[in-house]
């Protein structure tokens, strides 16, 4: 497991993040933006994935294709998968992590609405 830094209420941030401390409210801030108002449901696909299904909207698949970018540049564990169904409409959002940082991605899960994330 890795070690968590608080950050507000809900500390979700692994030692090795390397965004400046300053940044980081802000940065929890856009992904709660972003859980808020375009994630229709979360499901968690393994012990180390979770699929965000987001609003199929050009401007949604923008907006968190900016996000997770910027925050693979400072937590590089991550890796973001979109799977855009054209035909269906869909479009979902796959985070996944290796094994030693599970934590993290419990704590996503959580904050974006997964209830049971164990």
């Amino acid at each position: 497991m890795t070690e968590m830094k608080a950050l507000g209420e809900d500390p979700w941030v692994p030692q090795a993040c390397t965004l400046p401390t300053v940044e980081r409210p802000l940065r929890l801030a856009e992904f709660d933006d972003l859980f808020a108002s375009a994630v229709v449901g979360v499901e968690r696909v393994d012990r180390l994935r979770v699929r965000l299904e987001l609003r199929p909207e050009p401007t949604v698949a923008g907006r968190a294709a900016d996000l997770v970018t910027r925050e693979t540049g400072c937590c590089s564990f991550f890796t973001f998968t979109f799977t855009l169904t054209a035909t269906g409409g869909q479009l979902a959002l796959d985070v996944a992590v290796p094994a030693g940082h599970v934590d993290v991605l419990d704590a996503l899960a959580a904050r974006a609405g997964l209830q049971d994330v164990a």
